[in-house]
This record gives C-alpha cells, structure tokens and sequence, in this order.
C-alpha cells in the first residue's frame, strides 16, 4: 500500500488492512463498512464483508459480558467465579476487536434481557447449555477472519476453553431431579390425555368431564409421587422426599393445564381439540427443555413422545365411542 494520497491499484489492498483512497483508516459508513471509491475489486468487497462480520462478534462480544456477569451472580461458590472469568473473557475480546474495528459497539440490550428471563424461568443449567450454541457459532465465525488479525487466534482458543468449561461447571437441582420431572409429565401426558378423551366422547359433559380429570389426575399424582417416593429410598440416589415432590407437581401442573379447556368451555369437540393442542406444546416445550439439558436430538425425543400419546388417544377414542354405544343399545 502506498503513503498516503498515492495512487494503489486495484486489489492490492491485504486482507487485515482497512484503507480507504486517501490512505487513510477504512471508517464504517452508517454502522457499516463500506467499500471505498476507486477500490473496486473482489479483494476489497471481501475485506468488508469481514470487517462487517467482525462488528456482528464484537457486539457479540460485549454482549456475553452482561449475560455471562448476571448469571454469575445467580451462581454460587465456584461456578460463580468461573462465569466472572468468562465474563471478563469476553469483555478483553471486545477491547481486542475493538483496536480492529476502531468502533464502539453498544451491546444488544434485548439479548441480555432474554437470557436473564430464561435462567430466572428455567435455570442456569438449561441457560448455559443454551448458549453453548453461541460459543460454538463464534468459534467458526472467528475460524473465518482468523487472516485479518493473529488477536483473532487467541480469542478462538478462549472460546474453546469456555464451551469446555460450561459444559462441566454446572450440576443444579433442577437436573439432578430431572428424571422426576419427566416421569411426572410423561405419566401425566399419556394417561390423562387418553382419559379425557376417552371420557368425553363417552358422557359428552364438559363439566363431569373436568371434574373426573381432575380427580383421576390429583389421584395418579398421589400415586405416581409416593411409587418415585418408595424408588428411590430404595436405591439411595437423591432425596426421596424431593423426588417424590418433583413428579408430583409435575404430573399435578399438566393435568390442570389439560382440564382448563372443559371447565371454560361449552363445546366437547372445541375442548378436546384444544386439550390436544395443549399436549402438543407442553410435549414440544418439555422435550425442548430436557433435550438441551442432556445435549440430545430434540426432534427424535420430540417424535417419540409425540407418537405414544397418539396411540393412547387414539385407542381411548375408539373405546370411548365403543361404551357411548354400549350405554344407548342398552337403554334401549
């Protein structure tokens, strides 16, 4: 590259430089970097793709530094202090990207808001194991403009190390129950969903409908806790008492959820209908939730789970409709 003013031809500008005509340092134009006139060349246009691409990371950046500070302070003793160091990771790869870029990035506000609401909802395992997936997209984006810089490599093996590191430092009591949860929801899933249906196309009274759900539901709930009780005071893994509470607030949660159509509703079909949209997204969201956790497929857990409450409902529905017919032939 010439002094400044010089005259440079096409294409001669290298990867990791930022020029513009004048000689000057490559300024971004309206929160982007632009190719510079009288430097067209596919050199250039690639040079600015990557400058762009290094903005996004560093928003990404300073971004992780908020997220990974506020859970931090929802973590305690060790991993704690492991999630301050990420932090501080990411803050000292903002100040490398920043001597790049030569830009001041605002972090994304909206982001950090998010993932606060989810660790407050769900968790700080299922949080972490939620954005091992940007760890991971950062690693191949910093995989491509490692050129434009050797700072870059650095910041690629820090990412290595913190992906390694969340995936070892967690251990909630959320995922040591989990086990409890998925037993109570599962149980809750395939046994109520089969009896409402059942059940309404059988006596076709919303109100009688909802009334047997829930005592069949808060009975199974009963049952199914003391049975996960009795299991595991045998076996002497986790608390008994706790996993016992786990399945049956589980088992209790979806059967209220499943019986709330037939309580506000008038119409049979209209409830069973929504009941099973119900089932369907407390499906998707619980097999979301655990499939993260465990780091397993979610569309084969998904697809699993979708097809056993099928044939349940399926065959409840034949044999609802099999004593309807029964109770008439015999009145009449």
């Amino acid at each position: 590259m010439g002094e400044a003013g010089g005259s440079n031809p096409p294409g001669s500008i290298k990867i990791g430089d930022s020029y513009s005509p004048d000689g000057s340092r490559l300024q971004p134009k309206v929160g982007r970097f632009e190719v510079p006139e009288g430097f067209e060349s596919p050199r250039v246009h690639k040079l600015c793709g990557k400058m762009n691409e290094l903005e996004k990371a560093q928003m990404n950046e300073i971004t992780e530094h908020y997220v990974y500070l506020a859970l931090s302070k929802k973590a305690r003793g060790k991993n704690s202090k492991i999630l301050t160091e990420i932090a501080n990771d990411e803050k000292r790869h903002y100040e490398i990207l920043k001597t790049i870029t030569k830009k001041d990035v605002k972090p994304d506000g909206l982001k950090i808001f998010f993932y606060k609401l989810i660790a407050s909802l769900f968790g700080l395992t299922f949080t972490l194991r939620f954005m091992e997936t940007n760890e991971t997209n950062a690693i191949q984006t910093y995989s491509k403009l490692r050129e434009i810089s050797p700072e870059i490599e650095k910041i690629i093996e820090d990412e290595e190390k913190h992906e390694e590191k969340m995936i070892k430092m967690i251990e909630e009591e959320r995922l040591k129950y989990i086990g409890s949860i998925v037993l109570g929801m599962n149980d809750a899933l395939v046994e109520l969903t089969g009896t409402l249906v059942g059940v309404a196309f059988a006596v076709k009274n919303n109100l009688l409908i909802a009334i047997t759900g829930i005592i069949m539901g808060i009975a199974a709930a009963l049952s199914m806790a003391a049975s996960n009780y009795f299991s595991e005071k045998e076996e002497e893994r986790k608390d008994p008492v706790k996993s016992a509470v786990y399945t049956g607030v589980a088992y209790l949660l979806v059967v209220f959820i499943l019986v709330i159509p037939f309580l506000v509703l008038d119409s049979i079909i209209l409830s069973v209908s929504i009941m099973l949209v119900l089932t369907v997204c407390i499906i998707g969201f619980y097999t979301f939730y655990v499939s993260t956790i465990k780091g397993e497929k979610f569309l084969n857990r998904f697809t699993e789970m979708f097809l056993v409450v099928s044939v349940v409902t399926i065959v409840s529905f034949l044999l609802g409709n099999f004593i309807q017919g029964f109770i008439k032939n015999g009145n009449t």
